[in-house]
């Protein structure tokens, strides 16, 4: 049976400590921009009491719901026994636990009063879903701290295959209560679908995996060493491919959903053939940047893909996933909430109305905070620890 040596990460050259260094800046800044909004209030972000997950959000969920997906790697080792993964499952569970820190790092952060995430924690509604996400994001934290263990401490392998599984289903769950959060959502049109479980689900795949390749290519970049081989380089390329066009299909079948039902065509007008922002970003962002773009690339490199075409690809990716959950998140909110059907609603409170939203600058770095918090911790612990596949000898 093969047997793979770790190492920690050996870089040459300072391009690697550069960018550690401007991760750590970014979330200093980040951190001005919360002292920012916490001195003068959220005033100074475009959120309001329409828009009340703004942009920070947007980062957060993106952040979590790639966490999710980020362990696919070491699940497809461990759960569906497939050898060739193997090498790359320390890697994937470090990615899930740094990717999962950055985006609540900004969920915290965005509070308001983050010293009230104690009641958050201590107080429960086991009606709302976002109690149940308490208990989903801790365990998950925990679960990914055992497999890790497992997989790194000697004569505790054979606990790998058990704990592995439990990951995967704990994730699974993870990601269909954050789609969940939305589709439970019946007050607002836009909403108010169990197909944002699946949804999310398929996009976990797709973010996840985007950032593995991307962090494989920067140590390969760093440290001037092959660490994937050609066959797992087309064996990634196969699977976001596959994970993209299932986002696309869920997509897809969402809005003919809508569409089928007569009192969710002005919702379809406006986030499908609307003159907003949102559609914009739908139809360039997500679809032919996040989407289109990276299948026609993936298919036309099928014979020459190498690590830096696919790093680009599932920067694409990564892209287009953002642009996704900000139509989700923000166009959802910003289309009206139909509190009177068949009737026409107007008052001083904008009932009824298109809300605008700009997202503010403080809003956008403290979003950028979140994924330097995920890249730095990764970076160091690369550095330190013996995540990063050394060679495979017989």
């Amino acid at each position: 049976m093969a047997r793979t040596n770790y190492s920690t990460l050996k870089t040459v050259g300072r391009a690697f400590d550069l960018s550690m260094v401007i991760h750590a800046a970014v979330i200093v800044v980040g951190l001005a921009a919360v002292w920012h909004m916490e001195h003068y209030g959220h005033i100074v972000t475009g959120m309001s009491n329409k828009i009340v997950w703004g942009m920070p959000h947007v980062f957060a969920i993106f952040l979590i719901i790639a966490a999710s997906g980020a362990l696919n790697v070491a699940s497809i080792s461990s759960v569906f026994s497939k050898k060739p993964y193997k090498p790359f499952a320390r890697l994937s569970g470090l990615l899930a636990l740094s990717l999962l820190i950055g985006g609540l790092s900004v969920l915290v952060l965005d509070l308001g009063r983050p010293d009230r995430l104690i009641i958050a924690m201590t107080t429960y509604n086991f009606k709302s879903i976002f109690a149940w996400n308490i208990f989903l994001y801790t365990g998950f934290m925990a679960i990914v701290v055992i497999y890790l263990y497992t997989m790194m401490a000697k004569y505790k392998n054979r606990f790998t295959p058990p704990v592995g599984f439990l990951a995967f289903v704990w994730r699974l769950v993870l990601t269909a209560g954050t789609g969940s959060i939305f589709g439970f959502i019946v007050a607002r049109s836009a909403y108010d679908s169990a197909l944002f479980a699946p949804l999310f689900i398929a996009s976990s795949f797709v973010y996840g995996l985007a950032f593995t390749v991307v962090i494989l290519k920067i140590v390969q970049q760093s440290s001037q060493s092959t660490i994937v081989s050609t066959e797992m380089i087309s064996r990634f390329r196969n699977l976001l491919m596959t994970f993209t066009a299932s986002v696309l299909l869920i997509t897809i079948i969402f809005h003919l959903t809508k569409l089928y039902a007569t009192q969710y065509h002005p919702l379809e007008e406006f986030l499908l053939a609307g003159n907003n922002i949102y559609t914009l970003i739908f139809w360039a962002g997500q679809i032919f940047v996040g989407t289109i773009t990276p299948i026609f690339l993936m298919v036309i490199w099928h014979k020459s893909i190498n690590i830096n075409k696919l790093a680009w690809i599932s920067g694409l990716l990564l892209l287009g996933g953002i642009a996704q959950i900000y139509v989700i998140l923000i166009g959802g909110q910003a289309y009206p909430i139909e509190l009177f059907p068949g009737m026409e609603i107007s008052s001083s409170f904008q009932d009824g109305e298109i809300v605008s939203y700009t997202p503010s600058l403080p809003e956008i770095l403290l979003g950028l905070s979140g994924i330097s918090i995920a890249m730095l911790l990764s970076g160091i612990l690369l550095r330190i620890m013996p995540f990063l596949p050394k060679s495979v000898t017989a």
